[in-house]
């Protein structure tokens, strides 16, 4: 299996798109370059499961390696377990979604397009790298097409947003940057290599001065709270395909940062600065619901409630059980799919009736069938309804959060658990007010609309596909996860003792 196929692909598709001479050979090129990531994500997950039957237990499966500046010791080396899997799968999914409801882009198509694509060999890069100089690099990579998009494509106040963004995540960057040099010359090795790295033991004084700077530099990109200012304005003033792809992805690389190169590689960092993470978790997920209550456009409750339920992939890995660390994965995948359907469906609904407040929009399910039940089954999801991805993710945290025997870690997850109710109110609230009632939007009285059209319907298939999949099935997922997590939890009890 030849992982460069998911970064190469990309790139030749959106270099392709430059070469397209109308909006229509655009599009088709786009799409058909998301459907082959698409199919190659599954035909990698159907080649690991034949490996792994084959007894083939190695860490991680089809890594290649090769010399990239020899004189630092820089590779370009890459492989993938089942933690990267499940993020290329999530990856996969959220491009063939944004592609489909990008479909009637009319501004700058070409290069709206060229972005969205180039974009995700970015995401794909920083998932299968196990050098970590080639994971910031494609880090770094991912930054310049989001200011972009947003800055061009995006709405309301776009510039001060795109800029934001992009300042708050190359602080970010930087902050990794710093920590990632701290292992390179501490390390006794004098490499980048993830897996080396994981062995070699670093000197507990270096563990707990560099591990702030990369659990906080990864955090931003997570939302971690004080620094999740970035994802409200981002998200609510970037084009739908953007917003999906920033809250369905870019957001994970935080998280799987977090997990994949903090805790892996300094785990006596992860137990001193325990109880920060969790505090800070705990505060994010609290402040996340109760902020979105307040909020009355849609595009900015999805915005907070992300922040909210991004604070349970951190509170996951900073639990530092197995079942935990488990139930952030899960959640980052739950998460990026239900996110990504909340904001194609307000997408939808923008389009048709050109406003994202709640208070101008009732009986829209009368209006739009389709994208009504769309928006419920996200909705649903995101309070954590039973059958759906986002119950057994959040209740695999909780569950793991209370192996944790310390009665103040407990507390924490009680209050998180409490942050369920506050979710359902926000949810119900905008549910009941946009869809049910009369008919009301600012042009009710001289215009109607239609419902969902064919790729908008594809695109929300494809992601509720994955919500009902992982809720009625987790133990697909679990079993994915679970022994990716396993070398994780070791070096993290070998530090504890």
């Amino acid at each position: 299996m030849n992982l460069s196929l998911l970064i190469l692909i990309p790139i030749i598709a959106s270099i392709a798109i430059l070469f397209c001479s109308n909006a229509k050979q655009v599009r088709v090129a786009a799409l058909l370059a998301a459907i082959i990531q698409f199919g190659l994500a599954g035909m990698l997950l159907l080649v690991y499961y034949s490996e792994r039957h084959a007894g083939n237990s190695a860490q991680m499966l089809f890594q290649y390696r090769a010399v990239w500046f020899a004189p630092l010791g820089i590779q370009y080396f890459v492989g993938v377990d089942g933690v990267s899997i499940s993020m290329i799968l999530l990856t996969a999914c959220v491009v063939l979604a944004g592609v489909l409801v990008s479909w009637k882009v009319e501004k700058m198509t070409k290069e709206f397009f060229f972005l969205l694509t180039f974009l995700s060999a970015g995401a794909y890069g920083f998932f299968i790298s196990l050098d970590l100089f080639t994971m910031f690099f494609f880090l770094e990579l991912a930054v310049i097409p989001k200011y972009l998009l947003i800055g061009i494509w995006g709405s309301g106040k776009k510039e001060y947003s795109a800029t934001k963004l992009a300042l708050m995540l190359m602080g970010g960057s930087a902050l990794v940057f710093v920590g990632l040099l701290g292992i390179y010359f501490y390390s006794g090795i004098s490499s980048f290599d993830l897996i080396a790295l994981s062995k070699s033991h670093l000197p507990e004084g270096v563990q707990h001065f560099f591990f702030p700077f990369l659990f906080l530099g990864f955090g931003i990109f997570g939302a971690l709270f004080p620094f999740h200012t970035w994802v409200p304005d981002g998200h609510s003033s970037a084009p739908t395909a953007a917003s999906m792809f920033l809250a369905g992805i870019s957001m994970k690389l935080g998280g799987y940062g977090c997990l994949r190169v903090a805790t892996y590689i300094m785990p006596e960092g992860a137990h001193e600065y325990q109880s920060i993470i969790i505090l800070l978790a705990s505060i994010a997920i609290l402040y996340g619901a109760f902020a979105t209550m307040m909020q009355t456009d849609l595009k900015y409750i999805n915005a907070y409630s992300s922040v909210s339920h991004c604070g349970f992939v951190l509170l996951g890995i900073g639990m530092l059980t197995k079942t935990s660390m488990t139930g952030a994965v899960m959640q980052m995948v739950s998460h990026g799919l239900m996110t990504a359907l909340f904001f194609a469906a307000i997408g939808m609904l923008y389009e048709r009736t050109h406003t994202r407040a709640v208070a101008q929009m009732s009986g829209i399910m009368k209006l739009t069938p389709f994208i009504g039940t769309v928006f419920f089954i996200a909705g649903l999801c995101s309070l954590g309804l039973p059958g759906f991805s986002g119950f057994v993710a959040e209740m695999t945290v909780f569950m793991g959060s209370w192996q944790n025997a310390d009665n103040w870690y407990r507390l924490a997850t009680i209050a998180a658990c409490a942050s369920i109710v506050v979710t359902a109110v926000y949810i119900l609230r905008a549910l009941g007010k946009v869809m049910m009632g009369p008919v009301q939007y600012p042009d009710a009285s001289t215009h109607s609309f239609g419902d969902a059209m064919w790729n908008e319907k594809l695109a929300a298939a494809v992601l509720i596909a994955g919500i009902v999949i992982i809720g009625v099935a987790p133990f697909l997922l679990q079993r994915l996860i679970s022994p990716a997590i396993t070398p994780i939890i070791q070096n993290v009890l070998r530090a504890n003792f």
